[in-house]
């Protein structure tokens, strides 16, 4: 529990230290002071508010027991195993197979689930797959992916900030240095991202594993995720990048400089690891 406290601290820090760093490049000691200002406020705004942000992003629709019994059923059998709160459950009207976690906390959880991995899973591969969201849930690292996926596209957009109300013209970055960090911070913002990501996704696994007992079910799911979701594009998914790392599984196309900053694991290590647990 200290530990993933530790962890979303560290980003929350790692994400204000980089907003003072670009506004310090920008605007000097004065862009470093709005930049740290911004950086703060944001932190603060996201810890409340960020899963909101998400879900609406996704146009996701809530669930019960009247509207999705099968999934909602399954939610809060799971939810019981793992001593955790019943979460909201959440559908999002998508053909590609994908699911995620949000919320600051066990109390104020959601998961989220694709009309496509409804349909491509069977009902085991698919517990297999919220248990897998739950474990998240239970770790508390949700809010983690939650903050990063939603400021990694604010600091993109900080140059922009600086070039249009920077004051005066001398107060006003070069050029060519604001180009610089238009480019550099969202790949600085990826790397924050990166550094925490992959190695959640495994201890998500495992105990999405331990909840639902069934380790085969959740490969066998992400054997079919990957083999379809490459193939089915996720428009919210790829017009917000930053969101990507939430998904259980990497849901943008296409490869090159993507796949170097994937936030996921390699699938065939995910899935050795669950086949060697059971």
């Amino acid at each position: 529990m200290l530990g993933n406290w530790l962890k979303t601290t560290l980003l929350m820090a790692a994400i204000v230290g980089l907003f003072g760093a670009v506004g310090t490049l920008l605007g000097g000691s004065r862009g470093m002071l709005l930049a740290l200002l911004l950086g703060g406020a944001m932190n603060v705004f996201l810890y409340w508010f960020s899963d909101k942000m998400v879900l609406r992003m996704y146009n996701a629709q809530e669930v019960d027991e009247t509207s999705a019994p099968q999934l909602y059923r399954m939610v809060r059998e799971l939810a019981g195993r793992a001593g955790l709160p019943m979460p909201r459950v959440y559908l999002i009207d998508e053909a590609q197979p994908n699911a995620f976690a949000t919320g600051r906390s066990p109390e104020h959880a959601a998961v989220a689930a694709t009309t496509g991995i409804l349909q491509l899973l069977t009902p085991r591969e698919l517990r297999g797959v919220m248990a897998h969201e739950l474990a998240h849930i239970k770790h508390r690292d949700m809010l983690i992916s939650t903050i990063s996926a939603t400021v990694a596209a604010a600091i993109s957009n900080l140059a922009n900030l600086f070039m249009f109300f920077g004051g005066r013209d001398e107060d006003r970055p070069n050029p060519i240095v604001a180009i610089l960090v238009m480019i550099l911070a969202p790949i600085a913002a990826m790397l924050i991202q990166m550094a925490i990501s992959r190695a959640r996704e495994f201890e998500a696994d495992r105990g999405g594993a331990e909840i639902s007992g069934d380790p085969r079910a959740l490969a066998d799911a992400l054997v079919k995720i990957d083999a379809y979701a490459r193939g089915i594009p996720m428009a919210t998914a790829e017009a917000h990048p930053e969101t990507a790392q939430m998904m259980i599984m990497n849901p943008l196309s296409g490869g090159g400089m993507r796949s170097l900053f994937s936030t996921h694991p390699s699938t065939e290590e995910r899935i050795a690891r669950l086949r060697a647990m059971a």
